[in-house]
């Protein structure tokens, strides 16, 4: 009896150290409902940036051109996603890293196409995105499509005056986007 106790114990603590629940969450909150007030890692400060990461506005390729024009003399990354493509999932945990270490200086914006926004939150909980993303209604992927793109995943870096230097479909590495952000940075 007393094995079976020190075994659960030991269960409980793991799933608590594994939860990604941050200081104050609540441990029964479902995956999929984003806490309120949940703070995005925002390098700048703009009116249409969320101040929450969870919030997933939608996006319109004006609003979008808006925001970006809001958010000059700060570099930008945007990347393009879903939670149902597979290469983005794949960078997913190189994206988390990448706004880790240039957060602070770089602003990242991820915009959802295709997608449902309980689905994209729960993706964004689990690779532990802390930054903001925006979520395009179309049922084309309209804000993508404007910037010139087909397919997911696509990433794209704005230097501080906005210009686009650096653009990539496909999945990026930890090492391609530490190259191209501290060009940035």
């Amino acid at each position: 009896m007393r094995r079976i106790l020190v075994v659960l114990l030991g269960v409980a603590l793991a799933a608590t150290a594994c939860s990604d629940a941050g200081p104050g969450a609540d441990p029964t909150a479902s995956p999929s409902t984003a806490p309120p007030g949940a703070p995005a890692l925002n390098a700048a400060e703009a009116p249409l940036l969320p101040k929450d990461r969870f919030a997933l506005p939608d996006v319109t390729p004006d609003s979008f051109a808006t925001l970006l024009e809001q958010l000059r003399g700060t570099p930008v990354l945007v990347n393009v996603w879903g939670s149902w493509c597979g290469p983005c999932r794949e960078e997913g945990p190189a994206l988390a890293a990448a706004a880790e270490r240039y957060g602070r200086r770089v602003q990242f914006i991820g915009i959802d196409i295709l997608d449902d926004r309980e689905s994209a939150r729960a993706f964004m909980r689990e690779f532990g995105w802390r930054y903001p993303s925006l979520y395009d209604p179309s049922p084309t992927g309209t804000v993508r499509d404007q910037m010139g793109f087909v397919g997911q995943p696509v990433t794209i870096i704005f230097d501080a005056a906005g210009e686009r230097v650096f653009s990539h479909v496909g999945q990026v590495t930890e090492e391609m986007l530490s190259t191209e952000l501290e060009k940035v940075a």
